[in-house]
């Protein structure tokens, strides 16, 4: 799901057996919620295709209070596998499983992917300052000043959870320390 790799576009708006059969193998959807999945994502999409537009209006909806625009450029960013500026089912479905019914190592390494904007296998200071930002703007955040800072904020957790000393942390300490400091899960994958 790190937006590596191509992939064909749909020519069809149909489910197929072979997608059906692959979104099985890799989500724990039954065929009838696949099919019930695909039905709802078509009302809001009739074309196949969530533009950056539409996934952001979704969003609000969830996130009145914020402003939800440069969080969602990150999210787009993952969702859309094979980089073509829309997210079609398969890309929706396979990333609402991996943010909702993955175990706490695949839903943390989701949102490694996300906040790896550079994907160079490493989040540093200033990616994870921009993406502090985003969600304070999603949430409606505005005191920025002090602890809350998220230059300040992106330093003391990239000093706390950096293992190797590079000053970056690689997925393996992202994961280790959202798993192992319950402050920093709730800061980073709020819904993890």
């Amino acid at each position: 799901m790190g937006g590596k790799g191509s992939k064909k576009s749909r020519a069809s708006l149909e489910l197929t057996p072979k997608e059906i059969a692959m979104l099985k193998a890799n989500t724990k959807f039954s065929e009838k919620e696949i099919r019930e999945w695909h039905a709802g994502f078509l009302r809001d999409c009739p074309n196949g295709k969530l533009d950056k537009k539409k996934f952001v209006d979704v969003y609000k909806q969830f996130y009145p209070q914020g402003k939800a625009d440069s969080f969602c450029k990150y999210a787009f960013a993952t969702f859309d596998a094979n980089n073509d500026g829309t997210i079609d089912f398969d890309e929706f479905l396979l990333a609402i499983a991996a943010t909702s019914q993955g175990d706490l190592d695949d839903r943390l390494e989701v949102a490694f992917e996300m906040y790896d904007v550079s994907g160079d296998g490493q989040i540093d200071q200033k990616e994870l300052a921009n993406l502090i930002s985003a969600m304070y703007d999603l949430v409606g955040e505005t005191d920025r000043k002090g602890d809350r800072d998220p230059k300040k904020r992106a330093t003391e957790i990239i000093t706390k959870l950096d293992v190797g000393g590079d000053k970056k942390l690689n997925k393996q300490e992202f994961i280790a320390g959202c798993k192992n400091d319950p402050v920093i899960r709730r800061m980073l994958a709020p819904n993890v």
